[in-house]
């Protein structure tokens, strides 16, 4: 886990002194070592977090001489072992153990599509030192973030994070409009490839970006889950089922120990993190270290579930450590996680995310992580509606959706932004649409499931992961984002992955792991109630960035409104139990710290 840079530039010399400012606005994603490298039109930086090889060899940017190739890498490739020695059967030699280096010979096998074999989390750029072309690519499920934006006429440029490429100078920081409005619709969510930021684009998941000497640009989707029924699989059983699913996880939890570090696990206490450490524990990982964090109680809701987490631990026996935060400490902490987002999150546990990982990279390098197993096992409230849409109604479909999904409707979004800002276009409402539409989901059921996953997964609870854990230099690992898992689970009827009040299939799977009372209990979520229930310091703060001078230039929001939700800012929650003041108060203080704050300095 790593964080990369670089620039391709067609139309002059490529610019290193950017490149060396995007590599060090990653430092934190990388702390071991660094490195530049440039050849005319391409520069690429790195900074490293040394997982797998933890010599010099391990290092990048890494060049083969003998192949003319040029790679900068982020992430893990668990079947590394496997690849190189399919690739030393085929006569290539190896000066590293690394994973990168699979890779980079991987790519001279099978050109662009290496990414075919590659089981794992990445995101890479790939240059060929005779033709000038570069490969950009990014993991199937989005795991690792790939960023890219125009740097004048004749370059481009890429990074591992938003604020690194506003690092590198020139970029167009001005808000795009229907950015902002899935921003204030759908949960924050912004799909790819637009960001909140004009100039700004990422690469989708399951995509590669060719770019050629000349500058022509060709982007290809190499893999999507598809929703529907399997033949081979139309006689299964629950039980077939069930047994598969802790099959195919077992696989994935396995897979995720590839490394020259220890791993360990986060353990809130829910039923995914606890299977996956009743899992670690199956494949003899005796003495795990297992994290769980937990908050003040505010508004009379509970801030731990440590009484949950503690079950697991006693019953696997791990090395159980307990972070109680109270709100001395979270607000401080605040600004950091700001600074770690790489784009706006308004979930109020990414500073829960943060804090956790700051207390975990103390004791390891690696943890497992339980983010996907709602959105890929129908864990959510808003799925089993879904069920009741009108055949082949995709219109029917997305009403059911965004009723429980979306934080308002277009006019509201429109009433609460200033008339610049206002679009007549439901732009949200019709990129759902537009997917509920796309072929390879059977029922309205399963295109709610595969825009979850294909989407909504990526850029929230994964961005969320990614970002947090990388502020403080923690590779997090995510089982149930395993593309075959995901692949396996997209076939299986909706039906049995809504039973028992959601994930159905994956209760049943984990019944032969770990205890009744953590698969049975009540559904929770990762709480921080200080961010759902503004008062005090943290309300103040939301106040200070909403009536700052920047924020007033900017004019985003309707005085009027805002006014109106201060007189009582708990006053109403969005669906799913966010804070609407506290969604803008985010907003403007993330864009205070990244694109105020970069134009100052």
């Amino acid at each position: 886990m790593c964080g990369i840079a670089g620039e391709i530039a067609w139309r002059r010399g490529a610019d290193l002194a950017a490149v060396a400012a995007m590599t060090d606005r990653l430092a934190s994603r990388g702390p071991d070592s660094s490195g530049l490298w440039v050849r005319d039109g391409v520069a690429l930086g790195h900074r490293r977090l040394a997982i797998i090889d933890l010599s010099s060899h391990g290092h990048q940017p890494m060049h083969d001489p003998e192949l003319g190739l040029t790679v900068v890498f982020n992430g893990c490739i668990y079947n590394y072992p496997q690849l190189r020695k399919e690739l030393s059967g085929k006569g290539y030699r190896f000066f590293s153990h690394s994973d990168t280096e699979v890779v980079l010979k991987g790519y001279q096998e099978w050109g662009e599509r290496v990414v075919e074999h590659l089981y794992g989390m990445f995101a890479f750029a790939v240059a060929e030192i005779e033709t000038g072309r570069v490969l950009l690519a990014r993991d199937r499920l989005g795991v690792k973030p790939l960023y890219w934006c125009e740097a004048g006429e004749g370059a481009l440029r890429f990074a591992s994070s938003l604020p690194a490429l506003v690092a590198g100078g020139g970029v167009d920081t001005e808000l795009d409009p229907v950015a902002l409005q899935h921003y204030l619709s759908f949960h924050s969510v912004v799909p790819a490839p637009r960001t909140i930021l004009r100039g700004v684009q990422k690469l989708p998941p399951g995509t590669i970006m060719r770019i050629e000497r000349d500058g022509k640009r060709t982007e290809k989707t190499y893999w999507e889950p598809i929703f529907e029924r399997s033949p081979e699989r139309a006689d299964w059983t629950e039980n077939d089922w069930r047994d598969a699913v802790l099959a195919a996880l077992r696989t994935a939890v396995e897979r995720r120990l590839v490394a020259d570090v220890p791993v360990g696990c986060l353990l809130s206490g829910g039923l995914d993190s606890s299977l996956i450490v009743g899992l670690l524990a199956e494949a003899g990982q005796h003495g795990l270290a297992t994290f769980s964090i937990g908050f003040e109680a505010a508004g009379g809701e509970e801030g731990d579930e440590f009484k949950y987490s503690d079950v697991i631990a006693r019953q696997f026996d791990t090395d159980h450590h307990q972070i109680r935060v109270d709100s001395s400490r979270m607000l401080p902490a605040l600004s950091g996680a700001i600074d770690a987002m790489s784009e706006p999150m308004m979930s109020h546990d990414c500073v829960a995310f943060y804090l956790l990982s700051q207390e975990v990279s103390q004791h390891v390098k690696v943890v497992q992580s339980g983010q996907g197993a709602d959105e890929i096992f129908a864990g959510y409230h808003w799925y089993p509606p879904m069920a009741g849409a009108v055949d082949n109604d995709p219109a029917d479909a997305l009403q059911r959706y965004r009723s429980a999904f979306f934080d308002r409707s277009h006019d509201a979004v429109n009433r609460l932004l200033q008339p610049r800002w206002q679009l007549e276009r439901d732009s949200a409402g019709a990129f759902v649409l537009q997917n509920f539409t796309h072929p390879g989901a059977a029922t309205a059921t399963d295109r709610a499931l595969r825009l979850d996953t294909t989407v909504m997964l990526v850029d929230d609870p994964v961005k969320r992961v990614d970002n947090m854990t990388m502020a403080w230099g923690l590779e997090g690992r995510v089982p149930f984002l395993d593309h075959e898992l995901v692949e396996l689970a997209a076939t299986c009827p909706p039906e049995f992955k809504t039973a028992q009040g959601g994930k159905g299939v994956l209760k049943d799977a984990a019944r032969k792991v770990i205890p009744a009372e953590v698969i049975d209990r009540p559904k929770g979520y990762f709480p921080v109630p200080a961010l759902k229930h503004l008062a005090g310091p943290y309300l103040d703060l939301v106040r200070d960035a909403l009536h700052s001078r920047p924020a007033r230039d900017r004019g985003l929001f309707a005085p009027e409104v805002v006014t109106e939700m201060f007189r009582d800012p708990n006053g109403s929650l969005t669906p799913l139990r966010g804070n609407p003041l506290w969604q803008i108060g985010l907003l403007e203080l993330w864009l205070a710290q990244h694109v105020d704050g970069a134009a100052r300095s």
